[in-house]
């Protein structure tokens, strides 16, 4: 079994991920703050909390629906280069035009909600083929045990490089360029490298096309197969769900708490970009660690330890603070990562990884972003607050949210008392 990536597996990994990350690093946070903005010059800044939530809610069932149909159909076509191309294609045209949901104004505050949601729904949906469906079955496709963790290290890597990119260059920009400029300048960019990687890429060996049609794909996922050891897939998807529903009771709100509460968009983009570059740096590393801790006993430190960051998060009261606390958080949330997602690689069947990769996404992605969001949202409308900050009234979101984080992480500790690591 091989310990090696060879040089093109690597270039088209890290080019297919970076570009599906930086289109991801916009949505989660860019689309987020761009409605609170709109929300904020239409005089309706209290709507901002309901207004993420539904967004972040919606979407994610639309990007789970798409990476489940449109990961089966790799499945049964045996081909991933296709959803990969006319994913990139079209996610970085819809994501290019998001901005224009704002122009409905004149219809009222609630239809600009509305096709807000609408276009996050389109972007998303070319998302999740793209990424969800298409990058993730073909990691796993094109590793096995022994490098996978590496191939989901460099991934990962791609994760904090996107959104260092988005946050730390074209984020800082905003004030200069404005957001329609922006999200233009962030579908061009997603658009050439997503490109660049599907030429980069070949077609994984040993898929073959299925003589079954998509539905009847799907529809076999709920009979069990001989090879699937169902009771540890399901184990670790829980684990990260847990984790990841902690992580969404914040992470909507992320880059609107921290431009209200230093008062500077610019300051929280620093404690972004300081943060993710110590990531960065760690993240190889991490993933070789993974490799010689195991899967298990690295999610179970860095659980412990991203609690913490958030509880540190929630007391933090300058920049500084937030700062050292903010790296706590993104290192181990980049550990949580690489150890997480990689054993739950290790489960899948070969025949079915576009496919599984839909399931994996339903408890990474969907779960996690309809309870964490609702979760943060309630507290953020029954706890938060108006307050004027630069001539403006905005909406606070308050530190409890980071607080509800830091204790709903730990049921995490539960599933993984029970997952099981596959055996090398």
């Amino acid at each position: 079994m091989s310990e090696k990536l060879s040089k093109n597996l690597v270039i088209s990994v890290f080019l297919l991920s970076l570009a599906g990350e930086i289109a991801w690093a916009v949505e989660n946070q860019f689309y987020n703050d761009f409605i609170d903005e709109t929300l904020i010059d239409l005089g309706f800044p209290w709507l901002s909390p309901i207004a993420i939530m539904l967004l972040v809610n919606i979407t994610t069932v639309v990007g789970t629906i798409a990476t489940i149909i449109m990961g089966s159909y790799s499945d049964i076509k045996g081909k991933r280069k296709p959803i990969l191309l006319y994913g990139f294609i079209f996610w970085a045209i819809t994501t290019a035009i998001f901005p224009l949901s704002a122009l409905f104004g004149f219809l009222g505050v609630y239809f600009v909600i509305f096709m807000a949601i609408l276009f996050d729904s389109i972007m998303t949906f070319f998302g999740g083929m793209a990424k969800n469906a298409g990058v993730n079955a073909y990691i796993t496709d094109v590793t096995n045990l022994k490098t996978r963790s590496k191939a989901v290290g460099i991934a990962q890597i791609t994760v904090l490089l996107s959104l260092l990119i988005v946050y730390g260059a074209l984020g800082m920009l905003i004030d200069f360029i404005g957001y329609y400029t922006f999200f233009v300048l962030v579908g061009i960019l997603v658009g050439l490298i997503g490109l660049l990687g599907v030429f980069k890429t070949e077609e994984p060996r040993g898929l073959e096309p299925m003589q079954i049609s998509t539905y009847e794909h799907i529809k076999n996922t709920f009979k069990k197969k001989a090879n699937v050891d169902y009771k540890a897939f399901i184990m670790v998807l829980l684990v990260i769900c847990a984790w990841q529903i902690a992580l969404n009771i914040i992470f909507p709100y992320l880059l609107v708490y921290l431009k209200h509460h230093l008062g500077n968009r610019m300051l929280s983009l620093v404690i972004f970009f300081v943060a993710l570059v110590i990531s960065i740096i760690l993240s190889y590393p991490i993933g070789k660690i993974t490799n010689k801790l195991g899967r298990k006993k690295t999610t179970f430190i860095s659980v412990i330890c991203i609690s913490i960051g958030y509880f540190a998060v929630g007391l933090s009261f300058d920049f500084i603070t937030y700062l050292i606390s903010g790296v706590v958080v993104f290192v181990f949330y980049t550990a949580l990562s690489v150890s997480t997602f990689t054993w739950v690689k290790d489960l899948y069947p070969p025949e079915g990884r576009g496919q599984f990769s839909g399931y994996w996404n339903l408890f990474s992605g969907t779960i996690p972003m309809l309870i964490g969001p609702l979760i943060g949202g309630t507290l953020s409308t029954v706890f938060g607050y108006t307050a004027i900050v630069g001539g403006e009234e905005v909406w606070m979101h308050p530190e409890l949210i980071f607080f509800a984080a830091s204790i709903v992480v730990l049921i995490t500790l539960i599933p993984l008392y029970f997952a099981k690591e596959v055996k090398k």
